[in-house]
């Protein structure tokens, strides 16, 4: 979605020069490229993953209803044919439902073609709030929900420091489905290190399976200036997985991962390999190019490092 710049104007002390305006960095799920996207908190609540480095410049805070609301008017009339909406930054569940649905029922009422509205939710956020405050909010409009699983080892949770074990993020998650949300999750490839490989895998289907996703996303991870220091925080021996590991890794991923009608993707920029399909129709073609990429690595279909990113 383009940003459009207007004259500027001032509410409570602030200009703002672009509409929407944003604090970067800001970042969206890929799915969300054409959507509509406002800040409605800045950072992330739960900033502590070793992994993510995300929001490591700018510390949590929600922003004040008033100015958000401001922002909304302003953009309707720019943007009327807006169909999908994304609240940013990394958890826009830490807002009270109260808030939630304020927002959100303004959005419906501001845009007339609008037809979803999705955001991020760590499985903490998602705990903590009552069923009856998370069917508000989903009937409110909040249709989809990002949720960062990482892994479903409890060793591997805990050395990276997400916060929740397993058990919880299948709470969370389910939580979140029976309230009518549909839920994308994402898994990160080589998060344990060579060690932690086997387990990681298997115990993270096993969540997978439990968490009755629509979208499974699958990343690899890669370590960058903010998270430099992540082998050393990690507390054990811990290197990146080398291209033949990272694909044995997710090979051992799909095998253990029972879920039906669920959609599975692992073509982030991040990926060595891209690959999807629909679980468990297509689980066995994606492993079965899997162990062909394996068994000839020439064959032209993994990407070249130059080509990776977050």
């Amino acid at each position: 979605m383009p940003i459009i710049k207007r004259a500027k104007w001032n509410d409570d002390m602030r200009f703002f020069e672009e509409i929407p305006h944003y604090i970067p960095p800001l970042f969206r799920p890929p799915s969300e490229a054409r959507s509509l996207i406002f800040q409605v908190t800045y950072g992330c609540s739960h900033d502590t993953c070793t992994f993510c480095r995300m929001y490591s410049t700018k510390p949590f805070r929600k922003r004040k209803e008033e100015e958000v609301l401001k922002e909304f008017e302003m953009c309707a009339p720019l943007y009327p044919r807006t169909r999908r909406i994304f609240l940013a930054d990394g958890d826009a569940m830490a807002l009270s439902a109260r808030v939630l649905v304020l927002y959100l029922e303004k959005l419906y009422e501001l845009f007339p073609n609008l037809e979803r509205v999705s955001a991020y939710a760590c499985p903490q956020n998602l705990l903590r709030k009552k069923m009856e405050d998370l069917e508000r909010i989903r009937k409110s409009g909040l249709k989809l929900l990002y949720v960062g699983i990482e892994s479903g080892s409890d060793e591997v949770l805990e050395r990276v420091k997400k916060g929740v074990n397993a058990k919880e993020i299948v709470e969370a998650c389910n939580k979140a489905k029976d309230a009518g949300f549909m839920t994308s999750v994402t898994v990160i490839l080589g998060l344990g290190g060579p060690e932690l490989s086997e387990e990681h895998a298997k115990e993270t289907g096993k969540v997978l399976t439990l968490s009755r996703p629509d979208y499974i996303g699958a990343l690899t991870l890669m370590l960058h200036e903010g998270n430099a220091d992540f082998a050393e925080k990690f507390g054990r021996f811990w290197r990146p997985l080398t291209i033949e590991e990272t694909l044995i890794e997710e090979k051992n991923l799909l095998l253990n991962i029972e879920c039906d009608e669920c959609e599975f993707r692992s073509n982030h920029a991040s990926n060595w390999l891209a690959i999807g399909g629909r679980l468990q129709k297509d689980r066995k073609e994606m492993i079965e190019l899997i162990d062909r990429v394996l068994e000839d690595p020439s064959m032209g279909l993994i990407r070249p490092d130059w080509m990776r990113a977050l």
